[in-house]
Parts: C-alpha cells; sequence; structure tokens
C-alpha cells in the first residue's frame, strides 16, 4: 500500500471543516440560504484553482507544494488552515441570524489553496 501524500491529505482535512462551515453556516444562518453557501463552496474552490494555476503561469511564479519533506515545520504551519476553518464554522453557532456568504467564500478560498498544493505535489511527483 503507497503512503498517502501530505498534502492530500491536509486537502482532505480542510474539506471537512469547509463542509462543517456549510453546514452551520446554513442550520444558524439566514433561513433558506442552503443551495448559496453549497453553489458558493464549489464554485469558489473551483475557480481559484482554475484561476490561480492560470495567473501562475503567466505571471512565471511557481510556489512549491505546502508541505515540503525537507522542512518539517511546514506541516505544522499547513494544520493552521483546518483549526482556522473550524473557528470559523464556530461563528454562526455563536451568532446566529446572519447571511454568512462571505465566510464560506474565504472558507472556500483556503480549500482552494489546500488543493492546488495537493495537485502541485501530486505533479512534482
Amino acid at each position: 500500500m503507497k503512503r498517502i501524500e501530505p498534502n492530500l491529505l491536509l486537502a482532505i482535512a480542510t474539506a471537512v471543516p469547509l463542509a462543517l462551515l456549510v453546514a452551520a453556516a446554513s442550520l444558524f444562518g439566514q433561513p433558506g440560504l442552503t443551495l448559496k453557501y453549497v453553489l458558493l463552496a464549489l464554485s469558489c474552490t473551483a475557480a481559484f484553482v482554475v484561476f490561480n494555476g492560470m495567473l501562475s503561469k503567466r505571471m512565471g511564479t511557481q510556489r512549491p507544494p505546502m508541505i515540503h519533506p525537507e522542512a518539517a515545520s511546514t506541516a505544522v504551519w499547513a494544520s493552521l488552515f483546518p483549526l482556522i476553518l473550524i473557528f470559523a464554522a464556530a461563528v454562526p453557532v455563536f451568532f446566529p441570524g446572519h447571511d454568512y456568504g462571505l465566510l464560506v467564500v474565504i472558507g472556500a478560498v483556503w480549500f482552494g489553496v489546500t488543493v492546488e498544493s495537493a495537485f502541485k505535489a501530486r505533479q512534482a511527483g
């Protein structure tokens, strides 16, 4: 069995708090916005991955994946992404009744960063 790549594991670990954020925003936010939150999360993540990749190629910049095997501290710093999204998912619970679309967009972009990092790690081999 092959070992799971750490950047892929980070993307999976960030997807779960994003789903929790969408669920919390749907349950505790303004009623009737569940579809909006789901579509925002999916479309913003996909748009970030596609357009950030295109922009990076156009500008000629190439960032490495977030977690490097040579630098062990990158895994600790990258673990802040799921942690902050978990805290963001708690916001609708403590402040119910608002529209949390912007919070979902921010979470989706952060998830997009981890997905892009997983793609870069896979391409690097």
